[in-house]
């Protein structure tokens, strides 16, 4: 009986699950399938809970998340281009009328004043 042991260091290679994977394969299939990331953290003195967080990520692709119905940020002002803008605007007409305001409270004070000094 002979035995034989490979010479050659690629003989000696371990096949892995990862092997030939670049992380852009890697990231790829993880984007388009998705993964979810759970955990609970809870803080407690004796028997007593004083905290509980809970923390939920998911990651996965924006037309994976849209194929699970997760879609908040077209509705978010703050990221949605459009809608930033049209925030900008009504902040500037709330200005603007705070300003029309404040001088329209200013002429009728002195028109109150120039009907008192009127008066016979």
């Amino acid at each position: 009986m002979t035995i034989t042991m490979p010479t050659r260091p690629a003989d000696r290679t371990i096949a892995t699950a990862t092997q030939g994977s670049s992380l852009a394969d890697v990231l790829e299939r993880v984007l388009d399938k998705g993964i979810v990331i759970a955990g609970d953290i809870a803080v407690s003195v004796g028997a007593t809970e004083l905290l509980s967080i809970r923390i939920r990520l998911l990651v996965a692709s924006v037309d994976k998340a849209k194929e699970m119905g997760i879609n908040w940020w077209e509705n978010d002002p703050y990221l949605n281009h459009q809608n930033h803008q049209l925030l900008e605007a009504n902040q500037q007409l709330l200005a603007a009328n705070q300003q029309l305001q404040t001088r329209l409270d200013s002429l009728e004070t002195e028109l109150c004043s120039l009907k008192g000094n009127l008066s016979p």
